[in-house]
């Protein structure tokens, strides 16, 4: 029985009594009840309260390829008809996840070879995290075994990920978060860099951060650095151009792995397929997910650099890890037909060399000025607007949150889906829009403002 047997109240009040959503504070969301979104094409997404809303979003970050791709429905109902599931246990392995990880080693940067598969960017950080404390191990350092990641860093919302990431309420409801994994300062500059800072000064000291981390624990028990190019979840942050060559730098010196979570820029955000590219970033891990498979099958693909992966192919034995979906055959079929339509359509050129640029140029020229903006920052198709009570000194409204959470309930209801964190909104399009849909987005952002500054005004 499909859902067109179901009203709009029939399945609210069923998502009420049975569904627990992630992210979520239910009472509320009980009360108020749920958003349904019942079908999608191209950027738009379609509730059942009949509102055609633009998805600045991608979903949740991954819907690169946009909604409504025949392909990628026709592919995996192939491969269910020709193979629905085998696992990766037992010496056994199925074609689709073998073609996928000779193509990924393909995209990937110079040095990255190898690919452990999961369903989830948790699950990747998972393995990651396992996987470089086993190598230390390996290589008979096993007190090598402390990570240092960032404060406002997400990293996933499993145990180990939620211990990798850097968000305060997380690690509350963690009541014991993993071992040896310690967060320093983030490279945040509208909120950390210090009066008369410049961008590549701050940029070094928000690097350096990680050096005094190490030095404090002792380079011996290090494992490794985790960081994400560009902070997604945690708003969008932006580092000066100074930052990741530092980081690099310092790695290096110390014989610190290098971590890199690239579950939201991987495959094409940034201009590039990966954004360590972007970036000259060299990893020794990249973790990867959503736009994998544009989101329309859950799957990870973990990219394990040669070094680790040498020792662990000539030293490990046994690696005791694993999922019962890792190469899930359908969603790696997916997966390899999501990167050819990404390919085919020079969808992360159009990012690099048109929509990237002109995001950033459309929302600093048509919003820059408005009263509640105190900054737009931008990297290819992921944007930023900080909104604020002063421009000049950077104060919040009280309490924190009211004010982008005002902006993004108008953003909606004037139908483009944005997200809102803490007071920073934030946007994520599919790699599909063009000038006129990021236009588009600006004129439904510049109506949302205007309705939040005037809600503000009159409290």
């Amino acid at each position: 029985m499909t859902y067109q047997n179901y009203s709009l109240a029939q399945l609210r009040q069923a998502d009420a009594a049975h569904h627990l959503h992630p992210f979520t504070d239910h009472k509320d969301l009980r009360a108020a009840g749920s958003r349904i979104i019942a079908r999608a094409d191209g950027p738009f997404v379609y509730d059942m309260d009949g509102n055609e809303i633009l998805d600045g979003m991608a979903g949740l970050w991954c819907v690169n390829v946009g909604y409504g791709r025949d392909e990628l429905a026709e592919v995996a109902y192939e491969q269910m008809k020709e193979l629905p599931y085998y696992n990766a246990f037992f010496r056994c392995s199925t074609p689709t996840p073998v073609l996928l990880a000779k193509k990924l080693a393909e995209l990937a940067p110079d040095g990255i070879n190898q690919v452990f598969y999961g369903s989830s960017g948790s699950e990747a950080n998972d393995t990651a995290l396992r996987l470089v404390r086993h190598y230390w191990a390996l290589e008979g350092k096993p007190e090598k075994n402390r990570v240092i990641s960032r404060d406002w860093a997400y990293h996933g919302s499993t145990i180990a990920g939620a211990s990798l990431g850097g968000m305060a309420a997380m690690h509350d409801q963690l009541h014991g978060a993993v071992p040896n994994i310690v967060h320093v300062m983030p490279p945040y500059a509208y909120e950390l860099a210090e009066a008369g800072e410049s961008d590549e000064d701050f940029g070094l000291r928000a690097a350096r951060a990680l050096e005094d981390a190490i030095l404090e624990a002792g380079p011996d028990t290090v494992a490794a650095f985790i960081g994400e190019p560009v902070m997604g979840a945690g708003g969008v942050k932006i580092p000066p151009a100074s930052y990741w060559p530092e980081i690099q730098r310092i790695c290096r010196k110390y014989d610190v792995l290098l971590m890199l979570d690239e579950v939201i820029t991987g495959y094409g955000r940034t201009g590039a397929w990966f954004a360590a590219q972007s970036m000259g970033i060299e990893p020794d891990t990249i973790t990867t997910a959503k736009a994998l498979t544009s989101g329309y099958q859950p799957l990870s693909a973990l990219l394990v650099g040669d070094r680790i992966a040498t020792t662990l192919v000539e030293k490990g034995g046994e690696f005791f890890h694993g999922y019962t979906y890792s190469g899930h055959p359908v969603a790696c079929a997916v997966a390899l037909k999501n990167l050819e339509i990404i390919e085919r359509e020079g969808l992360v050129a159009r990012v690099a060399e048109d929509t990237g640029p002109y995001l950033g140029e459309a929302l600093r020229q048509k919003l820059g000025d408005h009263a509640l903006v105190g900054e737009i920052r931008s990297f290819g198709l992921l944007a930023a607007i900080e909104i604020v009570k002063d421009k000049e000194t950077k104060t919040r409204f009280d309490p924190v949150g009211r004010a982008a959470s005002l902006v993004r309930d108008h953003a909606i209801a004037n139908g483009l889906m944005m997200r809102a964190v803490n007071d920073t909104m934030i946007l994520s399009p599919p790699l599909i829009w063009t000038r006129e849909t990021i236009d588009m987005a600006c004129k439904r952002i510049a109506r949302a403002l205007d309705l939040a500054a005037r809600d503000l005004r009159g409290r």
